[in-house]
């Protein structure tokens, strides 16, 4: 069985939490796939906002 990295799953949780203010349960109860899609979705947001979508976002986690 491999192990998901700790680090990855703490950063993925702190950038949902950041922006939509959920809780850590709320977070923690998302399966692996959902709360990359959430990152996905929430990094989209950020390069639209800033104005450039071709440009890598400080705040993209993948």
């Amino acid at each position: 069985m491999v192990k998901y990295p700790e680090k990855k799953l703490y950063e993925e949780m702190s950038f949902i939490s950041y922006y939509y203010h959920w809780s850590y349960e709320e977070v923690m109860n998302l399966e692996h796939k959902e709360r990359k899609k959430w990152c996905s979705e929430i990094s989209k947001i950020n390069r639209k906002v800033n104005g450039d979508e071709s440009k890598k976002n400080i705040f993209d986690v993948f």
